[in-house]
């Protein structure tokens, strides 16, 4: 657990180590933050590590990296995937996002070659480092590979020392899942 901040602490757990009241928190929480929120979106951040930030015994913010494989040009990256971060609106805008993606950003450093991320906030990133993906994306299907031009503008990667050399704008493709892929 971190030091508080503003009364905020962060506490990371795996999605094994998240007891029922915090899934409970966790979607009301995302519900809360997204009016646009998906089953497939909840289902998007398990499976990896999470970040909970709490406050007064409250849920107030959280992110999650979940381990994905991307490829770059047909290359293979071991990429943690950032997922389902938010922040009560009565807290945005106070530093608990951005205490919550270094959290983040130091676990992919440690953990992966590279970090990505699907968004329409770019600025947020951008200031932590995150650079946007300037070339193509697809999904990769059991039919074979399927453009999604909608995602170009909203993918963004964090290269780390262990990433590959990337001009980022080579074809960059993602597993397909239910919900959005990326």
């Amino acid at each position: 657990m971190s030091e508080p901040v503003d009364g905020v602490t962060i506490r990371r757990a795996t999605t094994a180590e998240l007891t029922p009241s915090d899934l409970d928190g966790l979607r009301d929480l995302l519900h809360a933050a997204f009016d646009d929120l998906t089953p497939e979106d909840v289902e998007h951040a398990m499976g990896g590590v999470h970040w909970l930030a709490e406050r007064g015994g409250r849920l107030v913010g959280h992110a999650s990296v979940v381990p994905r494989t991307l490829e770059a040009d047909g290359t293979p990256i071991l990429t943690g995937y950032v997922e389902a971060v938010a922040v009560h609106p009565s807290l945005q805008r106070g530093g608990v996002g951005t205490r919550l993606i270094v959290e983040a950003d130091a676990h992919i450093t440690a953990e992966y070659e590279i970090g990505a991320l699907g968004t329409g906030e770019q600025a947020f990133y951008e200031r932590l480092g995150w650079e946007r993906w300037q070339g193509p994306t697809f999904e990769r299907t059991a039919a074979g590979d399927v453009r999604t031009p909608d995602e170009d503008d909203g993918v963004m990667v964090l290269r780390l020392p262990a990433s590959p050399p990337l001009t980022l704008r080579e074809r960059l493709s993602c597993e397909w899942r239910p919900g959005d892929s990326w």
